[in-house]
């Protein structure tokens, strides 16, 4: 008996509808759309943001508008290129703490040590340089290396031994702060050389027009390239971009900030060096952050730590290095201040530095509760915070006032960063 064999080979459904599915669309994330729909995509985005409490950097900048127009006319002399060039350069001893600051914060932790840390870096720099006879780049050498190991100690207690930063760093701060004055012994103060490499951080100035005007360009220059062939590569792989002509007003308004500043340093003095430096950090930083998997992994920890020990990420030796990272850059900052005074003495590191720049961070755009912000933030943070104290000066107010209205703007930015979060929740975005 013949037993017909029949296909076991699936057969392809037919297409009910071709030309349906020849048109349907891929869904993309409507936040996407903006970049291709121009000035009426970017007005909605804008509303979608407001409505979801995303308010970004928004509040900090309208800030800084706010205070240069009434301290301007209150003295004409706050905008003036004297006063804008000294604020650039005050600014950076701060700053360099923040960034700092802000990689702990993006954690969601504290280190309230970093005053203290920047204290001992001024402190090792003057004794080895000056009481020592050591070369003074070896100097800063050890004292930058110094401020890393402190902070990887502190790490160490924190993300290992499972001690709360908190307790951790406010310790630090109490032990450093005795160490300072330990190295500094009975004299108290050790003068620095003007000349010398610390010195010359914040009195070295490039006093040729061009160096202000090079910088500008070339900043202005990368930045479109940058965006431009970023675009070229979302082309490429199918991703919405920006439109050519949203990076060519992009680039437009970069280059006319960046145009007026280098016009008015070259008006007192030149480009500060320490702001070149300044901004160099944040560049690096920035890219450090967004661009690579170690800036991925610490935005991780702040969004979730257990779900970033399930995805694999050693979440002991992110939080040690970001810690080391923070006393790092506090001790850079510390070499800022003491170049500033062109000495080392037992009040650096003390005072109301520490609550400066846990509040330049903050003020700058970056979230408490860790897992959002940009190293950017420390400069709108701290050019918030010392225009303030500029400003204020200007006016003879006294230093109370000045704590009491500093104050008063850190915690408008943390009711402000708290409503934010609530809001995104509300929005389903946190």
């Amino acid at each position: 008996m013949n037993i017909e064999k029949t296909s076991t080979t699936p057969v392809e459904a037919p297409v009910v509808n071709p030309d349906a599915a020849h048109d349907a669309v891929t869904a993309v994330d409507p936040r996407l759309l903006v970049r291709e729909q121009g000035l009426k995509g970017y007005v909605s985005e804008f509303r979608r943001k407001m409505h979801a409490g995303d308010l970004g950097s928004i509040p900090v900048v309208l800030g800084l508008v706010i205070i240069a127009i009434i301290f301007q006319s209150l003295n004409s002399a706050f905008l003036s290129a004297e006063n804008l060039n000294n604020i650039a350069v005050t600014m950076v001893g701060t700053g360099m703490m923040a960034v700092g600051i802000i990689f702990v914060l993006l954690l969601g932790e504290i280190d309230l040590s970093v005053g203290s840390v920047s204290g001992v870096a001024g402190a090792i720099v003057a004794v080895m340089s000056v009481s020592h006879g050591m070369n003074e780049w070896v100097a800063v050498l050890v004292a930058l290396a110094g401020g890393a190991a402190i902070g990887a100690l502190h790490g160490f207690f924190f993300a290992r031994i499972g001690a709360p930063a908190f307790a951790v760093t406010l310790a630090g701060l109490l032990f450093w702060l005795g160490f300072m004055l330990q190295l500094l012994g009975d004299a108290g103060t050790i003068n620095l050389d003007s000349d010398g490499v610390v010195g010359k951080l914040t009195t070295y100035y490039f006093s040729d027009v061009a160096a202000a005007y090079g910088l500008a360009a070339v900043a202005v220059a990368v930045f479109f390239v940058t965006s431009y062939f970023d675009n070229r590569r979302r082309e490429a792989a199918g991703v919405p971009s920006r439109p050519l002509s949203d990076v060519v007003l992009r680039t437009g308004l970069l280059a006319v900030v960046a145009f007026a500043a280098a016009i008015m340093f070259n008006q007192y003095k030149g480009l500060p060096l320490a702001l070149v430096l300044f901004l160099a950090v944040l560049v690096i930083t920035d890219f450090v952050l967004r661009r690579t998997a170690y800036g991925r992994k610490i935005f991780a920890l702040g969004g979730s730590v257990e779900a970033s020990r399930r995805a694999g990420i050693n979440v002991t030796a992110v939080r040690i290095s970001v810690f080391a990272l923070a006393g790092f850059f506090a001790a850079v900052g510390g070499l800022f201040w003491a170049s500033k005074i062109a000495a080392a003495n037992q009040s650096a590191g003390t005072g109301d530095l520490l609550m400066n720049v846990i509040a330049a961070a903050v003020i700058g755009g970056t979230s408490l509760f860790g897992g959002r912000g940009r190293t950017w933030n420390a400069l709108l943070g701290v050019m918030v915070i010392v225009s303030i104290q500029y400003g204020l000066a200007l006016e003879g107010i006294a230093t109370p006032v000045v704590y009491m209205i500093t104050g008063g703007v850190l915690l408008a930015t943390v009711v402000i960063d708290s409503i934010t979060r609530k809001t995104q929740k509300t929005a389903g975005r946190a």
